[in-house]
Order: C-alpha cells, then sequence, then structure tokens
C-alpha cells in the first residue's frame, strides 16, 4: 500500500473516531492530545483537571440536549486565577471543528491583548500537538479548514462598541460564541453576540474571573440565571494553580475578604473596587420584612425622578421610615400629566412630605405642582452638599445617606431597582470629595438611567422631622435601643 493510500486510511480512521467524540469533548480531548506520551510535550499529564473534566462533561451534556431539544446552549464559567480557563477555551474550539461540518465560531475577549496574546496563541500552542493538526491551519485571527477555509473556520474577533455587528449575523446549523475574561466585555457585544442564540443547538460559552458585580456577566448568576448554566472553580482545586500563592493570599487578607474572593475563590465581590452600593447590601434590604406597624408613625415621604422621553422614565417613590411601600413607573409622559400622577399618589399614600426632581424635564412637572397648589419641595441634585467635604454634590450625599439607609431598610424585591442601586461606580474629585457616575457615563457602559434608585434617593434629600411627637420618638427608641431602627435621611436618628 503507497505511502498516500495508509495516510488516506488514517485519515478516515481519525475522522471516524472524531465523529464518534460529537457530544463528548472530554473523551475527544483525550483521544487528540498526546497525554503521557514518553519525549511529548505532555509526557508529565496525565489528562484535564478534574474540573476540566467536570465542565467538559457538563458541556457534553448540554450540547445533546441543545440539539435534541432545539433549543441554545449557554454556560457560565466563573473562576479564581491561573486555573487553565485558556487550555480549556482551546479544546472546546478544536472539538467543535473537528466533531462538526461546517461550523462558525466566533471568539473574543476583554481586550484585544488578551485575545491575540494568550487566548488565540492557547489555540496554536495545542492545535501543534493534536492528532488531527493537518486538517486546519492557524492564522493571527483565523483558524480555519484546509478544505474548506470559506465555510469551516473560528475567527478570533477583537470586540468594538463602534463596531458591534462583527458579532452579528452567525446563523449557520454549527455556531459557537466564546467569550474570554467575560466580565469585562461590555453589556452591547453580550446583546448582539444573543442573536445568533436563535439557531437551535448553537452553543454560547463565556470564562472569566468574577471582577465586576454588574453587568452581563454577573447576571448570569442574577435575574438571567434560568438561561445559563452556571459553573464555578475554586483556584484551590485547581492542579494549574499556585496553591502556595492561594494560601498566601488566605492568609493576609482572610477567606471571606473580596480580594480573595474573586482571585481565589472565582466568586463575585460583594462590592466591586468603585461600585457605590454593594449587591449583597442591596439583596438584604429587599429580603428584609418590615411590618407596617412599626412604621405607621413616621411620615411617608414622596421622591418624584422626571425623566427625558425616550428610554428612561419617571418613577415616583413611596418611603415610610425604613420600608419603601411602592414605586409607580411611567414612560413617554410629559411633566404636566406626570404632575396628575403625582397629585394621586399623594392623596392615596397621605404624604407628608414630596420631594420634585426640577432639573431640566423636572420644571415643568414642578410648574405644574405648584399651579395646583400642591405642597413639595424642589431637588436640584447638581446643588451643593450640605456636608461639602465628604460630598461633591448633593446628588451624591442624597445616595450616601439612602447607602446607609440600605443597612436597615425595607425594599421591594423590583430587579429594575435592584440594578439601579448596584449600576453606578463613584470616584473622588480634587478636593477629596466622593462623586458619583454621571448618567451619561453610566449609559454609555451599556447600562441604564438608574431612574428607580434615583427616586428613592430624592427621600433623602433634605431632613424630615418625626411624625409622631418628640418625647415619644425618643421614648421608643430608648426602649428598642437602636435609632437606625426605622432608618431615614440621618442614619443614626432616622430623620
Amino acid at each position: 500500500m503507497s505511502k498516500t493510500a495508509v495516510d488516506t486510511r488514517i485519515h478516515d480512521e481519525i475522522a471516524a473516531d472524531m465523529m464518534r467524540f460529537e457530544y463528548d469533548p472530554y473523551r475527544w480531548v483525550m483521544y487528540t492530545y498526546p497525554w503521557g506520551e514518553p519525549g511529548g510535550p505532555l509526557e508529565r499529564e496525565d489528562g484535564p483537571d478534574t474540573w476540566q473534566k467536570r465542565f467538559l462533561d457538563l458541556l457534553g451534556e448540554k450540547s445533546r440536549e441543545g440539539r435534541e431539544q432545539g433549543k441554545p446552549v449557554q454556560i457560565a464559567v466563573k473562576s479564581g486565577h491561573g486555573v487553565g480557563k485558556s487550555a480549556t477555551v482551546s479544546w472546546v474550539i478544536q472539538w467543535f471543528m473537528s466533531t462538526r461540518r461546517h461550523p462558525q465560531i466566533i471568539c473574543t475577549a476583554n481586550t484585544e491583548k488578551q485575545l491575540t496574546t494568550k487566548t488565540w496563541r492557547e489555540v496554536a500552542k495545542w492545535h501543534n500537538m493534536a492528532i488531527n493538526h493537518d486538517w486546519f491551519n492557524w492564522a493571527a485571527t483565523k483558524f480555519a479548514s484546509v478544505d474548506h477555509p470559506e465555510t469551516w473556520f473560528a475567527s478570533a474577533i477583537p470586540w468594538s462598541e463602534r463596531n458591534s455587528e462583527a458579532f452579528a449575523g452567525a446563523h449557520d446549523e454549527n455556531v459557537l460564541v466564546l467569550f474570554d475574561e467575560a466580565s469585562a466585555v461590555p453589556d452591547i457585544i453580550w446583546q448582539v453576540a444573543s442573536g445568533a442564540m436563535t439557531t437551535p443547538g448553537a452553543v454560547w460559552l463565556v470564562f472569566g474571573n468574577p471582577t465586576r458585580n454588574t453587568g452581563m456577566f454577573r447576571e448570569c448568576w442574577g435575574k438571567h440565571r434560568h438561561r445559563w448554566a452556571g459553573f464555578t472553580v475554586d483556584s484551590r482545586e485547581a492542579k494549574k494553580a499556585n496553591r502556595e500563592w492561594c494560601d498566601q493570599l488566605i492568609e493576609d487578607y482572610g477567606l471571606d475578604s473580596d480580594y480573595v474572593r474573586v482571585r481565589v475563590l472565582g466568586e463575585f465581590p460583594r462590592a466591586a473596587v468603585d461600585q457605590f452600593n454593594p449587591l449583597d447590601l442591596v439583596e438584604a434590604a429587599m429580603a428584609r420584612k418590615v411590618p407596617l406597624a412599626e412604621v405607621s408613625g413616621f411620615p411617608v415621604l414622596v421622591g418624584v425622578d422626571v425623566a427625558y422621553m425616550g428610554d428612561d422614565k419617571s418613577v415616583i417613590c413611596v418611603r415610610q421610615g425604613r420600608k419603601v411601600h411602592e414605586l409607580r413607573k411611567y414612560r413617554e409622559v410629559n411633566g404636566i400629566d406626570l404632575a396628575g400622577l403625582v397629585c394621586r399618589a399623594q392623596d392615596e399614600w397621605n404624604a407628608d412630605v414630596t420631594f420634585v426632581d426640577e432639573v431640566g424635564v423636572g420644571v415643568s412637572c414642578c410648574d405644574q405642582l405648584d399651579a395646583l397648589q400642591r405642597p413639595i419641595i424642589r431637588v436640584n441634585a447638581g446643588r451643593s452638599a450640605s456636608d461639602k467635604q465628604h460630598w461633591a454634590n448633593l446628588r451624591a450625599e442624597m445616595w450616601g445617606n439612602m447607602r446607609a439607609w440600605l443597612e436597615t431598610g425595607c425594599l421591594p424585591e423590583d430587579e429594575e431597582l435592584r440594578d439601579d442601586l448596584i449600576g453606578p461606580t463613584y470616584g473622588y474629585t480634587s478636593a477629596n470629595a466622593i462623586q458619583l457616575e454621571r448618567k451619561k457615563d453610566m449609559k454609555s457602559r451599556g447600562l441604564a438611567s438608574p431612574d428607580c434608585a434615583e427616586a428613592l434617593a430624592l427621600t433623602f434629600a433634605y431632613p424630615v422631622g418625626p411624625k409622631i411627637p418628640r418625647n415619644d420618638y425618643y421614648d421608643y427608641f430608648h426602649e428598642h435601643d437602636d435609632r437606625r431602627a426605622l432608618g431615614g435621611y440621618d442614619p443614626v436618628t432616622g430623620y
């Protein structure tokens, strides 16, 4: 038999073997790479790590289910540092390329440098070791079939918010989308890439260190968890990770510190470095129950955030002591009509004080309420704070008072309110005063204007005296020995 005939037979045998691993990526990995071969690059390796096997088995199971049920496969992996994510991404790309005909694969990462020097370079490394390496060509931005380079390929595409359409249009029979360091990939790229998931059996995998407490990667374990299979890797359980380094971090910072949670445990921080409201603080407030009787003696405060027409919404928030009673949300409503809705809320709740955002379009609402002789307090959040040393302006101060209140406050379980509260970041002015992220800067990050949170923050704009007699007020707190129990403008006295 000629060498050509032998090569053809071997090729056919390998191809037949590969197709048996269509829904078994772990066995494909064990078959394809030279694990333990003397003198080979993997001489001292016996196969994937334990967590990698578990992930590959999950991927195979979900892939079979997706194909049989005609639904997309979405798996999110969060991990500590040094566990071998890039190798896993490489295996998945080559497994998908080897076991499916004419696949379309899109791979991106948080930065172009990460994509080209780490993720895509790792693809080249494992391609050179593969038993079927002669089937494909690796290039700087494309990994393609030798025989069908135009229809059978994987592309490395750096993301760009200005060129997000590059992630659209993947609708072939076999589609795979991968995000590496997904926590820092902008939401707009996620939104566009989701269009590829209309293809039955399409696979979307996202890998990353859980560095941010907001954004689409975080929501794979949050409000979108019904769409994603979540997978967590603790660095202490990964054989490639530096165990001595992990132990040192735990000793220096503590097992439950955010620093260790992100870098070792593969868990999201309680608050990102520059996140104003920690997620656990907000979720605790939403889980907290406060009976009406406990706040009945305190004034009913109404906060009104007035929005421009379009994507933003106007919100009326009703708060009493440490309990938020309700949020009323309106879209596409002008200032005059909103004034009528404010009047209705005032009457239904017998409101004591109403704070209304008077900036921009809020003027028309305020003017109409004045014309109706309704008692309101106009709030310009851009004005100076009462505590200029700590807060850059009144808006930052309102949010600061609200954050203190959240420690004992009670919020309704409202996803929009939750997202609004944890969305803004903060920084410092030249005078070292805290300054809250601007709404337009949040929008540039793909986040919505925090209208619900702004309405709640308005109820902390200025001090409001207690509704119950002052002697009774102090007697109550003396009896309960906790002046923060009812919350309010002042986190100590409550008002």
